[in-house]
């Protein structure tokens, strides 16, 4: 994975840029271009899979998950190396298997918390074992919907928007964009787009801003869907209550249950997930790695 923008990495090769590589490389410019060639990463195995009929218990529904996330990151590694042009640097898989178990383990533990407390206020009670049920299809979507949306949001949107904007505006940008996107699911309102907004565009924004790579967010946002999904068997953003581990009910009111749209529409998941990413950005910022807007870098330089 890059680091954080083309600003901070040479460009390869020596020659003068040209009018229209110094356009292409405008953060406006890249950010288009980057997401569709991670959309089209993704999309193009999952277009190839849906060609053949697969049974919805079946393995393969892991199997193609995985691939459209790997599609959607080999269109973000495509979109760096050969439109950004940023000078490669040498893989380290350890570091990456870390940082994605890392992530892993957090999204577990953290939506593992909300759904304890939700519990605790009478709201989650668990009716039984189920056993395997949708672990498949949960499976490949926590790995489709945590490779190619960080490779989108936080690999080409807010990185983009942060080279020309700075950090924070990056960062409220974004998560509002994330909100956003989640209103048209199913049993969507605003406020469950709000709290999408806060509690997983910060969170996952905050993240990235810890190592300014990749693998801590995709591995947070994977474990949350699929601890949500298959563990608990919670509606995720809006889905059908779904068929896992566990044989769970949620009762009371809506602003503890999050209502049809499920746990994540919360305030116990509001609260617990911002203060989480609220607390990653602290330590981004004294670190002193939040960026200011382009302008400001460039008139510091000119001085």
């Amino acid at each position: 994975m890059t680091s954080i923008s083309s600003e901070d990495n040479a460009l390869i090769g020596t020659e003068r840029p040209t009018p229209l590589r110094r356009f292409i490389a405008h953060p406006l410019i890249l950010l288009p271009i980057g997401a569709v060639m991670v959309i089209l990463g993704g999309v193009l195995p999952g277009i190839v899979f849906n060609a053949f009929p697969v049974h919805r218990d079946s393995p393969m529904k892991a199997v193609a998950g995985l691939l459209i996330g790997i599609g959607s990151l080999l269109g973000y590694l495509a979109f760096t190396r050969w439109v950004e042009r940023i000078r490669p640097t040498p893989m380290r898989p350890e570091r990456a298997t870390g940082e994605l178990s890392a992530g892993i383990l957090a999204g577990v533990l953290l939506f593992s918390l909300v759904t304890g407390i939700v519990a605790l206020l009478g709201g989650f009670t668990i009716v039984g074992v189920r056993g395997q049920g949708q672990l498949w299809v949960w499976l490949g979507i926590a790995l489709s919907s945590g490779m190619m949306e960080e490779a989108l949001f936080r690999g080409v949107v807010q990185r983009q928007l942060e080279a020309l904007f700075g950090t924070w505006a990056a960062l409220a940008a974004t998560s509002a964009f994330f909100g956003l996107a989640h209103l048209m699911n199913p049993d969507a309102t605003p406020f469950a787009a709000f709290a999408i907004a806060c509690e997983a565009g910060i969170l996952l924004g905050a993240a990235y801003l810890v190592t300014r790579r990749l693998w801590v967010p995709i591995g947070l946002h994977m474990g949350w869907n699929f601890t949500q999904g298959w563990i608990w068997s919670i509606p995720v953003s809006g889905s059908k209550p779904p068929l896992g581990l566990f044989d769970t009910r949620l009762t009371g009111p809506e602003w503890l249950t999050g209502g049809a749209f499920g746990l994540e529409a919360s305030v116990i998941a509001l609260v617990v997930a911002s203060t989480a990413g609220i607390a990653l950005l602290a330590y981004v910022h004294r670190k002193g790695q939040f960026l200011p807007p382009r302008w400001k870098r460039q008139a510091a330089i000119m001085r």
